[in-house]
C-alpha cells in the first residue's frame, strides 16, 4: 500500500540531485563501559541483527522499512511503501579508520560518507559503526533522508534509544520498533477536517498583514522574518557533491555565563560564536563582504510530543539573523545578534504556525528556483549561511553501558549555499558541526579555531 507524502517533504526528494544530496547525520561518539572495548559493542550490534533478521517481521520500526515510490498510478506524485525486501545488513555497516585513528582521520571518514546519495530503492538510512579510534573509542555515524524526518525529530528518537542509567543492560538497538506514544487530547489531530480547511483559511487571510510586517523589519534592518539584503559571498556559489566536516564541542557553562551577562540567550551567544568566526575565516581568505553576512537561523515547530513514535516528518520555520560581521567588536556582533533575533521572533509570535511556514516558503524559495533557472552566483542571496542550534538529551546517556560523550550534526549544503553550522547541546556541552561544499569552502577545520577564539573573544568582552 503506498501512502501519500506531504509536499514539504516531497521537495527534498525533488530537489536532490548529485550535487546536493537532500540527508542530514549525526557522529555520535562513545565510551565503552569498564571491562570494555569497541569490538565488545560491534558483538552486541552483531547480535542485535541476527536476532532481527531471525524475526523480519518485526525488524526495525515502520519508519525505517518504508521507501519512496511514485509512479503512474499516484500521477507522478512520492509516497511511501514499504520495503518486502528490507534488508537491514544493508543499511547498518562496519568501518575501521586507518592509523593513527585521530579524530582527524574520523572527520575525513565521515566526510566521505555524508557526500554519497541514499539509494532510493531502499529504505532512506544507514548506520555505521567505526572502529579504530585511537583512544579506545569507538563512532556511529548515521544518516537518514531530509524527507524521513528533520533534526529535531532524529534527536528525540536518538533521545528515546538511549538511557540515563549505565547500569541498564539489554538494551534494543537504535532501529527497533519503539511503544506508540499517547496523543495529548484536544490537539490538532483532534480537530475535525472542516475545523482544520476553517483554520488554514483564516491563516491564509492573515497572511497580507503578517507578510507586511515583516518585510518592513528585513528592509529596515537587514533582519526578522524575512530578509532581501544579504551582500554576495564566498558561499552563495554553484556547489558539487563532495562534503568536508569539521567539529568540535564547548562547555555549554561557559557559553550560558556570556548569555546571562549580556542579557541574551544561549542561542545569541552560539550565533555571535559563529559571526566572529565567518568573519576571521573570510577575513583570512581575503573575502570578507563590507556588509554583514545574514543567517537563516531555523525555528522548530514540534510541539511537546509531536515528533513522538516514529514517524518523522519535518516542522520548521525560518528567522533571518543579522550576524554583524561588519563590526571589528565582539560586544558589538553580539549585540547586533540579539536585537536582530528579538526582532525576528517578536515577527513570529504574530503568526500562526501555518502562517510562519509559508513565510520560511517564501524565503527559501530562491533555493529552490535559482538552480534551475542558473541565477546561483549571478544574484544577491536571500541570505548567506544556515546556522541552526538543536536541543538534545541534557544529561549524560548510555546504551548498554556505553557512554554518549558527544554528538554532532552534519547537515545539508545546498546550491548557493555552501555552509552549513549546526549546533547540538547534550549534557554538559555544545557541539557544533560544520558541514561545506569540499570545493567551494576550503580549510574548514581553520573555523574551529576561529570559533574557540571568538569565545574568549565573547568572555572579554562581557567580563566572565
Amino acid at each position: 500500500m503506498l501512502l501519500p507524502m506531504s509536499p514539504a517533504n516531497s521537495m527534498f526528494l525533488l530537489a536532490e540531485t548529485r550535487d546536493y544530496p537532500m540527508h542530514v547525520g549525526s557522529l555520535q561518539l562513545y565510551t565503552p563501559p569498564d571491562g570494555a572495548n569497541a569490538l565488545d559493542v560491534r558483538a552486541l550490534l552483531e547480535q542485535a541483527i541476527a536476532d532481527d533478521l531471525a524475526r523480519p517481521e518485526t525488524a526495525a520500526a515502520p519508519v525505517f522499512t518504508k521507501r519512496p515510490r511514485r509512479s503512474l498510478t499516484t500521477l507522478g506524485q512520492w509516497g511511501w511503501e514499504n520495503d518486502k525486501d528490507f534488508d537491514l545488513e544493508h543499511h547498518v555497516r562496519r568501518s575501521a579508520l586507518p592509523q593513527p585513528g585521530r579524530v582527524l582521520e574520523l572527520l575525513a571518514l565521515v566526510s566521505r560518507l555524508h557526500s554519497t546519495l541514499l539509494d532510493r530503492r531502499r529504505p532512506l538510512w544507514e548506520m555505521h559503526l567505526i572502529e579504530g579510534l585511537q583512544d579506545g573509542r569507538y563512532a556511529i555515524y548515521s544518516k537518514v533522508h531530509h524527507s524521513m524526518m528533520d533534526g529535531v525529530s532524529a534527536l528525540r528518537m536518538l533521545g528515546r534509544m538511549l538511557s540515563p542509567d549505565a547500569r541498564e543492560r539489554g538494551m534494543p538497538p537504535p532501529w527497533a520498533p519503539r511503544p506508540p506514544a499517547k496523543r495529548e487530547s484536544g490537539g490538532h489531530e483532534s480537530r475535525s477536517p472542516a475545523q482544520q480547511l476553517l483554520s488554514a483559511a483564516g491563516d491564509a487571510v492573515g497572511m497580507g498583514p503578517a507578510l507586511g510586517r515583516s518585510l518592513v523589519r528585513a528592509l529596515g534592518d537587514r533582519g526578522g522574518s524575512l530578509a532581501f539584503s544579504a551582500p554576495n559571498s564566498m558561499f552563495n556559489v554553484p556547489i558539487t557533491g563532495a562534503r568536508r566536516f569539521a567539529a568540535q564541542s564547548w562547555p555549554i557553562e561557559r557559553i550560558r555565563a556570556v548569555s546571562k551577562a549580556a542579557d541574551g540567550t544561549v542561542n545569541d551567544v552560539v550565533l555571535a560564536m559563529c559571526s566572529g568566526a565567518l568573519r576571521d575565516y573570510l577575513l583570512s581568505l581575503d573575502a570578507l563582504p563590507e556588509t554583514s553576512l545574514i543567517a537563516m537561523v531555523p525555528v522548530s515547530l514540534h510541539g511537546e510530543g509531536s515528533a513522538s513514535g516514529d514517524g518523522g516528518g519535518n516542522a520548521v520555520g525560518a528567522v533571518m539573523c543579522n550576524l554583524g560581521t561588519d563590526k571589528a567588536d565582539a560586544g558589538e556582533r553580539l549585540e547586533t545578534v540579539h536585537r536582530s533575533m528579538d526582532e525576528g521572533k517578536s515577527a513570529l509570535r504574530s503568526m500562526t504556525p501555518l502562517q510562519i511556514l509559508m513565510m520560511s516558503a517564501l524565503a527559501m524559495s530562491p533555493l529552490a528556483v535559482w538552480p534551475a533557472l542558473g541565477l546561483v552566483g549571478t544574484m544577491r542571496p536571500p541570505f548567506n549561511v544556515i546556522i541552526s542550534n538543536v536541543p538534545g538529551p541534557q544529561r549524560p546517556m548510555f546504551w548498554n553501558g556505553a557512554q554518549l560523550e558527544s554528538v554532532y550534526p552534519l547537515s545539508i549544503p545546498l546550491d548557493g549555499q555552501a555552509l552549513n553550522i549546526t549546533c547540538v547541546s547534550y549534557s554538559d556541552a555544545i557541539g557544533f558541526g560544520l558541514t561545506g561544499c569540499r570545493r567551494s569552502v576550503p580549510h574548514l577545520q581553520r573555523m574551529l579555531g576561529f570559533l574557540d577564539e571568538e569565545l574568549n573573544a565573547l568572555e572579554k568582552a562581557v567580563g566572565v
